[in-house]
């Protein structure tokens, strides 16, 4: 019988404002995890937090190192954590040639540094419990590059090899690591990206979104609950020789021969 039950596990979700990782905060908390999470935004915290008494949310910026280590002290403060999973992240729409090195550097800290500094400051306590769980949550755009997400893209590419290498160096542990690669999910991002799109070919977001729509093998976008019920098998023990995997969710779009 799958055992999907987390009750006694203490999970950390980044960046749960909205969309994906909202639903994974929900998701977790519905299988019985005490889940500690976090957002910019104050209202947004409130809001999740107010789901379920086994939800605690805090305001904190990621894309801040000082920001990032004030919100794992929080974290350690309240007891062990099983579970981790990195989430948070932002996918601007740009042109190569005009991004400077701070654009570059911006979004790596928030993409990429955030997931090693939350990593690497959680995974020891994991290794000496011997058990773990930590998912990284990258995207489609990281093996199938998109010129308007460069650097969005490079950032989830490495978010991937960070996985796999964790994957090797520390499953004997008990502590697996696996990435997780969203397609297209109907999202407050690709809302903005279709409404970017629209204006530019004086048409619709939500005729962007329903062509692009039709493009996906089953004929529709995913659901950030779709892609949430896949991160929290990974989390529980019916996914206990699951490691190093890198699993795309994305309704068959990466699909071939």
């Amino acid at each position: 019988m799958i055992n999907l039950d987390l009750s006694g596990r203490r999970a950390v979700v980044t960046g749960a404002s909205l969309g994906i990782g909202e639903a994974t905060v929900k998701e977790l908390a519905d299988m019985g995890a005490e889940v500690v999470f976090c957002a910019r935004g104050k209202d947004s915290v409130d809001t999740l937090a107010a789901y379920s008494d086994k939800v605690t949310g805090m305001v904190a910026d990621l894309g801040d190192k000082a920001s990032t280590e004030a919100f794992l002290d929080a974290v350690e403060a309240g007891g062990k954590i099983d579970i981790l999973v990195n989430n948070v992240g932002a996918s601007p729409s740009r042109n190569f040639l005009y991004m400077t090195d701070e654009d570059w550097a911006d979004l790596h800290e928030l993409n990429l540094l955030s997931a090693v500094r939350c990593t690497r400051r959680l995974l020891p306590a994991m290794r000496k419990q011997k058990w773990g769980r930590v998912v990284m949550i990258a995207s489609g755009a990281a093996k199938y590059p998109n010129a308007a997400l460069i650097d969005y893209g490079t950032t989830k590419a490495a978010m991937i090899s960070l996985s796999k290498s964790l994957s090797k160096k520390y499953g004997a542990d008990g502590v697996l690591t696996n990435s997780v690669l969203p397609g297209l999910i109907h999202t407050a991002m690709w809302e903005r990206a279709a409404t970017e799109i629209a204006e530019a070919n004086r048409t619709t977001m939500t005729a962007v979104l329903e062509n692009n729509g039709k493009g996906v093998p089953v004929g529709r976008y995913g659901t950030s609950a779709e892609v949430a019920q896949v991160i929290a098998f990974l989390c529980s023990e019916a996914a206990s020789y699951v490691n190093g995997a890198a699993i795309e969710v994305d309704g068959g779009t990466s699909a071939h021969i």
